[in-house]
């Protein structure tokens, strides 16, 4: 990191008038009261981070655009993490921190993990709707139970998925001793923990929407803001078409089924976005891991 900028500031003697033929010395003195000026790009990951708290704490509904809108977040801040730790300031510091670094290289290695285990759960999703939509159009009740139970197993896939990136909160941080260190440490806690913020949020919303369970609050307390936000509500687009309503479809008319195809579509427009938007996280993720092991082998 850079570190204090010291500046020699020169103070002459005061003129003793009863000793006028000693020459003028003049002392150095070495100013350390001067702020420390960080890097430009801690102060950008500072802004994304202070955005993602604030996003979280929103009360509006959960919708899927509010979802995505974290994940887009999310991603452009990991991308600035990325582009921090290739800086050769960054490398120097992280290379006196080994302990801190492969505590970081495990986290993110159990991000990537939860992310592309998500991505394969909702490829397989994705085709059971496209199923689903031909079941409900000739209210096949065999294809439609099928799909109910892939529901459930989503739902049930993604409640594992909290716990993993749940372990993730653990603030490596806070080991690291070399104060010209702090600042830098400090900020990549934080990107871990707004990182798990929005990991929850998306495993925990899609676990609660697409399960029989009713929707429960879960808080996350947030050890740099010492406040709960709000990770486990459901997203109102993936709630629209409920167990229960799949179940009586037989006896629904032709409106009704319609209506049912029309949210059905819906859900898989939201998905679509949902999709995208871990895709690009989980790529990021991967980018700001290869840049980590890059600190200790390069």
């Amino acid at each position: 990191m850079v570190g204090v900028f010291r500046r020699s500031l020169s103070f002459p003697n005061k003129i003793n008038p009863n000793r006028p033929s000693k020459p003028l010395i003049s002392h150095h003195i070495r100013s350390i009261s001067l702020p420390c000026r960080s890097h430009p790009l801690i102060s950008q990951l500072k802004d994304g981070i202070s955005e993602l708290y604030s996003w979280a704490s929103k009360p509006d509904t959960r919708t899927s655009a509010w979802l995505c809108d974290g994940l887009n977040r999310l991603k452009d801040l990991l991308y600035c993490l990325d582009d921090m730790l290739q800086l050769p300031q960054t490398q120097e510091s992280l290379r006196r921190q080994p302990y801190f670094v492969e505590s970081l290289l495990e986290d993110f290695l159990r991000f990537v993990d939860v992310y592309g285990i998500f991505q394969t759960s909702i490829l397989a999703f994705k085709e059971e709707q496209l199923a689903a939509r031909v079941a409900i159009r000739k209210r096949d009740d065999i294809k439609i139970t099928l799909y109910v139970k892939a529901r459930k197993k989503m739902a049930k896939e993604m409640s594992k998925l909290v716990s993993s990136a749940d372990r993730c909160i653990t603030r490596p941080g806070s080991a690291v001793v070399c104060v010209g260190d702090s600042e830098l440490a400090d900020v990549i806690g934080d990107v871990v923990e707004v990182t798990v913020m929005v990991s929850l949020s998306l495993f925990n919303g899609m676990a609660v929407s697409l399960g029989s369970r009713k929707s429960t609050w879960m808080g996350l307390r947030l050890k740099n803001k010492g406040k709960k936000v709000k990770v486990g509500e459901r997203i109102q687009e993936l709630q629209q078409v409920g167990e229960d309503w799949l179940w009586s479809l037989r006896k629904k008319g032709d409106e009704e089924v319609r209506m049912t195809l029309k949210k059905m579509q819906e859900m898989e427009i939201c998905v679509d976005g949902i999709e995208s938007g871990s895709e690009k996280v989980f790529r990021s993720l991967i980018n700001a891991r290869v840049s980590l092991l890059n600190t200790l082998t390069q």
